[in-house]
């Protein structure tokens, strides 16, 4: 299995044995309150979801990765999406039980996706998105070196209606030059083969 190790977390794909860690920690309205989906209320819906993301992964769509604190255990979800091959850019999306916020698996898990995006998949550029009431969010995002570039006006819709989001890049030249390039991240088992022509 592909694995990506930092110095206290582990990513991986996650599996079917992982439906009950991701059901307890998105059984929160607070951690899903501006996503499209959840909270997660029966076990179904995280193994649905996680079955997705191995059909994402397959078709090389979206990429996500169980965020493992190594002593902690499951921590949330992390992933790249809307790949543009021609551009060279993507989108990275994070969530976190709320046992998590504030406790550095963020920056942790954004350096790891970082050295991912940038290195093993030679993106040129890597977005992000967020609402822009969602203020430890928005904080969350800048205090890892992206930059703000703008509001999307109802971009994300939502069961309570259309939403406007934050959008923020970052440019591989950036990331080279920041203080998270230099946090050791050591790959482990090879890429999902979609994604193997990319890193080539």
């Amino acid at each position: 299995m592909f694995q990506l190790h930092g110095p206290t977390l582990t990513l991986r794909a996650p599996t079917p044995d992982d439906a009950p860690a991701l059901f307890a920690l998105a059984n929160d309205d607070e951690v899903t309150r501006w996503f499209s989906w959840g909270p997660y209320t029966t076990i179904e819906e995280p193994q649905a979801y996680i079955a997705r993301a191995a059909e994402r992964s397959a078709a090389g769509e979206q990429l996500d990765l169980l965020i493992v604190h190594r002593e902690r255990g499951p921590a949330g979800i992390t992933g790249l999406s809307e790949f543009s091959e021609r551009d060279g850019r993507c989108m990275i999306g994070t969530w976190l039980g709320r046992d998590f916020w504030g406790s550095g698996v963020n920056r942790e898990s954004k350096a790891i996706m970082m050295r991912l995006a940038f290195e093993l998949l030679g993106q040129h550029r890597l977005g992000s998105y967020s609402n822009p009431a969602n203020e430890r969010s928005t904080r969350a995002l800048l205090g890892v070196d992206f930059r703000h570039e703008g509001v999307l006006r109802d971009w994300h819709r939502h069961p309570a209606g259309w939403l406007d989001v934050n959008v923020f890049g970052l440019l591989r030249e950036e990331w080279e030059a920041s203080e998270l390039a230099g946090i050791e991240v050591r790959a482990e088992g090879e890429l999902p083969a979609a994604f193997r022509s990319a890193a080539a």
